[in-house]
């Protein structure tokens, strides 16, 4: 929980890793330690979960879904609410 912070995510119009590889996303997460931008665990490169686990260990992303409010630990699989 040391590693959350209210951070912008990336001004970029998807998925970073997608974009960059050609690829497509489904959804799109944003990291809360770093603000990067990946796509969901349904999506064929699953890029959030990548970050998540990468060497940086940012583990927990919230939901870039209009509507969605809520984050995912990756480490310790919890579904988060705001307070």
């Amino acid at each position: 929980m040391d590693a959350i912070r209210e951070v912008p995510a990336h001004p970029a119009a998807g998925c970073e890793d997608c974009l960059r590889e050609g690829s497509t996303w489904v959804h799109l997460r944003a990291c809360l330690s770093c603000g990067h931008v990946g796509c969901c665990d349904s999506s064929p490169r699953q890029h959030a979960h990548r970050h998540a686990h990468s060497a940086d260990g940012h583990p927990v992303a919230r939901s870039l879904e209009p509507g969605e409010g809520w984050a995912w630990c990756y480490t310790d699989e919890l579904f988060l609410l705001p307070a």
